[in-house]
């Protein structure tokens, strides 16, 4: 990534290695506040990719094609292939829609893969970069389990300074459309024995105050088979288990007479700025 900031604010250089597929070792942090009180945290993985550079790159990720963990572009976006010019391309359109046309250096996508073939993407994180590497947008990609999608497109972001976003978009029954996102994003360099650190913090207000509190954590290294049998050993039907803990923690939250709210209509457009 470009520059970063810490939670002190102090200044971090652009790593020097070479560019390579990461992958991410870490949490998943989930608090609800009110009017009960319900949190959980699941250790989990995930993937960092240098967009623009992966086509250039050998890697031991199954890219495109069938692998026990993999990355296939028709999981983002609108759904083009590779073909058809694949994730990158969606998103460098859906930048220049937006009047966004410096986002020419490197793209890195926090997201998760295919685990066994299947993947459900509840968020993805677009970082895109400037061609001298400084941050120039963040796209937050997130999906519900209605098969929508939708994102939210943060300008002109900075590490360690919260963002805002109205929200818009259907996630959970036990929440209503209203109120908004809090977003922070944390990057730190990398270190003898990983590739840096990487934090992202999303909060949700509604017209009382703070409701929900959420963040994904992790130390990013670089994708090898060992790493790749690391996470597989580790997190086997990681991507399966993520539906079931949604539906399990919807129940849960139904048994605590959490207000359920009927899914609304999706928002005309596909992007918030």
């Amino acid at each position: 990534g470009g520059p970063a900031r810490t939670p002190g604010g102090g200044r971090v250089t652009t790593p020097t290695a070479p560019v390579l597929p990461l992958i991410g070792f870490g949490q998943v942090r989930h608090t609800r506040l009110r009017p009960r009180r319900h949190a959980f945290a699941y250790p989990t993985f995930f993937l960092m990719l240098p967009m623009r550079s992966l086509p250039g790159i050998h890697s031991d990720l199954a890219i495109n094609r069938r692998g026990a963990i993999s990355f296939h572009d028709v999981d983002h976006g609108d759904g083009r292939s590779a073909a058809q010019g694949g994730a990158l391309d969606w998103l460098d359109e859906l930048l220049h829609t937006e009047g966004i046309d410096d986002a020419t250096g490197e793209v890195w996508l926090h997201c998760y893969p295919r685990v066994l073939g299947y993947t459900f993407k509840p968020v993805s994180f677009w970082y895109c970069h400037r061609a001298d590497g400084r941050l120039r947008a963040i796209v937050v990609e997130v999906n519900n389990t209605f098969g929508e999608r939708h994102c939210y497109l943060l300008d002109a972001p900075q590490y360690g300074v919260e963002l805002q976003a109205r929200k818009v978009f259907h996630v959970s029954p036990f929440c209503e459309v209203s109120g908004g996102y809090r977003f922070r994003f944390m990057r730190t360099e990398a270190g003898a024995q990983d590739a840096g650190r990487t934090v992202v913090r999303i909060d949700h207000d509604d017209d009382s105050g703070p409701l929900i509190q959420t963040s994904v954590s992790g130390t990013l290294h670089a994708i090898t088979a060992h790493t790749l049998r690391q996470a597989l050993w580790g997190y086997p039907a990681m991507t399966l288990a993520i539906v079931a803990r949604i539906h399990w923690h919807a129940l849960r939250l139904w048994l605590k007479r959490v207000r359920f709210h009927r899914k609304p209509e999706p928002p005309a457009s596909h992007v918030t700025r």
